[in-house]
């Protein structure tokens, strides 16, 4: 087998479903590479084996304890994904049984090294099954695989460098943590199978399947934000944690620190500067989701979705200076998933996309506006990812950053109302000035785009 023939199973496959070309492309069905007349595809793959048994070795020999005898480390790691790689090796040329026979000594040997740390008091066995991972990675890698053996190992050792921080979190989460993620999983493995994947509806827009699939990425995102708050924890500063407070919703944080400020009247300061700060973040968020579903959509808008951003942490900055960090202050954040949430947003999302669809259809650009708008008084993310889908279809570009700069205008608006009706005197006072900014350099920017 000659090297491009090896590469190709390591690269897309060109399918109709996108799906399917992903799994091609983490799956493809290479043949071993002692059978290729390339001597540089086996040195390149014995590099990888090695790279693989060094970077999971480097971990736990940095992660123990001083004078603490660990199963293997960065000698031997590298030395056991090589006995998985030859021991397929071997096998392939004499017999296949073979590899389970070394396989089994392995396990052997693992097995009696865990049972004499564990008698001399040593608990858990994070090394050992390590081990046999990288065993199989090296075997892996010598029936062809290249891609996905180097990323489960990088998601390995980004585990066990998370030690202190998982424990952390697993002593922070409680049981509506554990029910939220098990919702989660009820919305992408149970609910979305089920879904027709086709449009219906009238005008051809609403397909049940790219909704859900769109439910479940938002929820995902605001999800990751709101587990990287409970893993780092909310004693970071009003900065860290208002910009993960924007990474889950910007708008739903401002609604939180208003009404916070209240009972903490005196931290009115600190608060409203959380709210710039994660109103600013999410123009961020806009260029990540934005960014994920729609690369070239991304291009055309990152420039004014990082000037708004820029502008508004730099007034973070300048009222930070004005006002005390309250680093030692717990700054609660709900866990923002509910299934009654996804369902209603599922609903929202796909009311905004009639609603777009059929303002472009009977109003043409104007239309378009007018629902960017009014979508962003209620949720920015429905409204970002049906100018995504319609985006260069039936919306060409510049007037899809204009709606996208409306709807962000509008959701700007919308906090400054929310600091005013919930929020102390002093924290709506000064939230007015640092989102005041912000929406003045939005309005200023979609007049010039429109001159």
């Amino acid at each position: 087998m000659n090297q491009d023939s090896i590469i190709t199973g390591d690269q897309i496959i060109p399918n109709t479903s996108n799906q399917n070309g992903l799994l091609k492309n983490l799956f493809p069905s290479p043949e071993p590479i002692i059978h290729s007349s390339d001597l540089l595809l086996i040195f390149q793959s014995i590099a990888v084996v090695i790279f693989i048994g060094l970077l999971i070795g480097l971990e736990r020999e940095y992660s123990r304890k001083k004078d603490e005898k660990i199963f293997a480390g960065i000698r031997t790691f590298p030395l056991i994904g090589l006995l998985g790689f030859t021991s397929a090796l071997v096998s392939s040329i004499t017999i296949d049984w073979l590899y389970a026979v070394i396989f089994l000594g392995f396990s052997t040997l693992s097995t009696a090294a865990y049972y004499s740390a564990a008698v001399r008091g040593r608990r858990g066995g994070t090394s050992e099954i390590a081990g046999f991972i990288v065993f199989l990675l090296g075997s892996m890698v010598f029936w062809g695989y290249m891609h996905l053996p180097v990323i489960i190992a990088i998601i390995i050792t980004l585990f066990l460098s998370l030690k202190i921080q998982l424990h952390s979190f697993v002593g922070k989460i409680n049981a509506e943590d554990i029910y939220a993620t098990l919702k989660l999983a009820i919305i992408t493995l149970i609910i979305l199978p089920i879904l027709p994947d086709k449009t219906i509806g009238p005008l051809n827009v609403l397909n049940p399947t790219l909704i859900w699939y769109m439910v479940i990425f938002v929820s995902g995102l605001s999800f990751l934000g709101y587990v990287l708050i409970k893993l780092y924890g909310s004693k970071k500063g009003i900065l860290f944690t208002s910009i993960l407070g924007g990474l889950v919703s910007s708008t739903a944080y401002a609604f939180s620190i208003s009404k916070k400020s209240i009972v903490e009247e005196n931290l009115s300061n600190n608060y409203s500067l959380g709210i710039v700060a994660a109103s600013s973040m999410m123009f961020i968020r806009v260029i990540i989701i934005i960014s994920i579903l729609n690369p070239n959509f991304a291009r055309i808008i990152f420039v004014p979705m990082i000037i708004f951003s820029l502008i508004g942490f730099s007034i973070y900055l300048i009222l930070f200076r004005k006002s005390n960090n309250i680093s030692g202050e717990e700054l609660n954040i709900k866990n923002p998933f509910e299934l009654t949430s996804a369902f209603l947003f599922g609903v929202i999302f796909a009311v905004t996309i009639f609603i777009t669809k059929l303002a472009q259809t009977y109003l043409g650009n104007q239309g378009v506006y007018i629902a960017s708008a009014l979508a962003g008084f209620s949720s920015i993310d429905a409204i970002i990812l049906s100018l995504s889908k319609f985006f260069n279809e039936s919306i060409v570009g510049s007037e899809a950053k204009k709606a996208l700069i409306f709807a962000t205008s509008t959701n700007t608006l919308i906090k400054i109302v929310i600091t005013y009706i919930w929020g102390s005197k002093q924290l709506s006072k000064i939230a007015l000035k640092g989102l005041g900014i912000i929406l003045f350099a939005q309005i200023i920017y979609l007049i010039i785009l429109f001159l």
